[in-house]
């Protein structure tokens, strides 16, 4: 069982109330412009209700292009931007779920399932958002098997016990189904004593996996393949931060 720990309170503190948007972040590492993704996504953002985006976190676009009636879990899906944007790609015979642990966010991402459904074309809403832990998605009915694509944006990094959530990452998904994440990842391992700065760790950084032990964390768990699709420094732009962590190069 995983509870709520010391780090996770702090961060459902700095998710849910000391950011009101993007614009409110101290460093630019979870972030991304939306000029980077491709087409197809930034077209259906034009559909997406504007409270959802403002307050939506993310380094990437971790969402695949062919998902017609997949069921997508979406871990760690704050406003849920990304739940949505797999809703209209889904279409209406596809299913998804947003799972994240923080009030705030969740209120705004259920407070638009309607609208977006009937945005969409709809006749029902394909999404539903479910509160609590990445870690124990089994305390949250997400059974074996049960997920064909599994997507995370830049949410693994604040986790604190990341071998729990790829162990239910590959008890979810079906076999053949597939993990799409965007995330920090780092040139060395963060020194400890940074590890419980809550900003650091708010920021993306301080949570953020050296490479090497992700790949023999995967490895550990018989899952020694993975594809790199994109990678460019962090430009932390922040001095105070930068004086603080910046001996540690980071990746999104």
């Amino acid at each position: 069982m995983h509870g709520s720990s010391p780090t996770q309170e702090q961060l459902k503190e700095y998710y849910g109330r000391i950011l009101a948007g993007s614009k409110d972040l101290q460093a630019n590492a979870c972030c991304c412009s939306e000029d980077t993704m491709p087409r197809q996504i930034r077209n259906i953002l034009k559909e997406i209700d504007d409270e959802i985006i403002d307050r939506f976190f993310g380094c990437g676009s971790p969402i695949p292009p062919a998902l017609d009636a997949c069921t997508v879990l979406d871990l760690g899906c704050g406003t849920g931007r990304d739940v949505y944007v797999a809703s209209r790609l889904v279409r209406e015979k596809g299913f998804v779920i947003g799972v994240d642990m923080t009030d705030e966010p969740l209120a705004i991402a259920r407070k638009h399932i309607a609208s977006q459904a009937k945005r969409f074309g709809y006749a029902k809403a394909n999404v539903e958002f479910r509160q609590g832990y990445i870690e124990d998605l089994k305390k949250l009915a997400v059974a074996d098997s049960s997920a064909d694509v599994v997507i995370s944006n830049c949410v693994i990094n604040l986790s604190p016990d990341k071998q729990a959530v790829f162990s239910e990452i590959f008890r979810v998904l079906k076999p053949g189904g597939e993990l799409y994440f965007s995330d920090i990842f780092s040139s060395r391992r963060v020194p400890g004593n940074l590890k419980d700065d809550p900003v650091l760790h708010g920021e993306c950084l301080a949570g953020a996996m050296y490479i090497e032990d992700f790949r023999r964390l995967l490895q550990g768990l018989g899952y020694a393949d993975f594809r790199v699709c994109a990678k460019s420094r962090v430009s932390i732009d922040n001095h105070g931060i930068e004086e603080r962590i910046g001996m540690v190069d980071f990746f999104p």
